[in-house]
């Protein structure tokens, strides 16, 4: 196989015609340039110039290796350049995330998507433990946690926070202690840990959630405020899944004196590679996660 430096270097000096000034171009000395030629020729077994003082022509198989070397260098150039331009808008991204931050990210990669068609999201809502497991199993490119991963073969950046929302059905106007205990609780799979983190700052008779009697469950996020916009029941869910709860005329956000937010982990496995795509897509949604 031809060496592809000793091949530039030969190409280059048929253009320059001069092999002080081929040293210059390519920051070599003059010694080096006629020494790749001498390589080049070794290894090809044939005469590529004729010397003539200081000066040089082609032999007939060093024009042949011109024409030919000279098209396979741009070819070498092009796919270099193709490969850096277009690798980044290529292959598929597996992505997970808890439902609420997923309700706001995936309908913007899919805009995304439709700008870059062979740039593919594969997307899963799950809960942080099952996320944590994914990216450790590489079954995940990227997973987008709110608790901190405890895996050390992962890598979490802090790249966002996320408020958490007390919410009823919108004819609640006083959210006391009271009016929740009677109210009862709608749980989901994050249930707890939300309520846990949001309730036992902003009210002392707090203990934990076993304190409300249960009037529902759901684990699918876009149901959880169905039975809250129906007066049926109070939930603690993240703001973004809140937003995206289409009748947001029958519910209530209710604005607590402590207010309380979720950090957002942004995980990979250490061991993987790191594509060009991947890269831009962690870039992307970082960007967006922080508006």
């Amino acid at each position: 196989m031809i060496n592809q430096m000793w091949l530039q270097t030969f190409c280059t000096l048929v253009e320059v015609g001069h092999f002080t000034q081929t040293a210059e171009k390519l920051f070599m000395t003059q010694s080096g340039v006629s020494q790749q030629i001498k390589k080049l020729e070794q290894h090809l077994q044939v005469d590529l110039l004729i010397r003539e003082g200081k000066s040089f022509s082609l032999t007939p198989e060093g024009t042949r290796l011109y024409k030919q070397g000279k098209l396979l260098l741009q070819n070498f150039a092009t796919l270099e350049q193709s490969l850096i331009e277009n690798n980044q808008y290529e292959g598929t991204i597996n992505i997970m995330s808890p439902g609420s931050i997923g309700l706001k990210l995936y309908p913007y990669l899919l805009d995304f998507q439709r700008q870059h068609p062979e740039l593919i999201f594969n997307y899963q809502f799950a809960p942080n433990h099952s996320i944590e497991n994914a990216v450790i199993n590489h079954q995940c490119d990227i997973g987008l946690m709110t608790i901190a991963p405890q895996q050390s073969h992962i890598r979490a950046q802090h790249i966002a926070t996320e408020n958490l929302a007390l919410v009823t059905a919108s004819n609640i106007d006083v959210c006391n202690w009271q009016q929740l205990t009677s109210l009862g609780f709608v749980s989901h799979p994050d249930a707890a840990h939300h309520a846990n983190i949001l309730l036992s700052e902003n009210f002392h008779e707090f203990q934990d959630i076993e304190q409300f009697k249960q009037v529902g469950f759901s684990n699918q996020i876009s149901l959880i405020l169905e039975p809250v916009s129906r007066g049926i029941g109070f939930t603690v869910l993240p703001i973004n899944a809140v937003k995206a709860f289409s009748a947001q005329t029958s519910i209530k956000i209710h604005y607590l004196n402590t207010p309380i937010s979720e950090a957002i982990y942004l995980c990979e496995n250490r061991a993987t590679f790191k594509s060009k795509s991947q890269l831009l897509v962690k870039n992307l949604i970082e960007s967006y996660l922080k508006t």
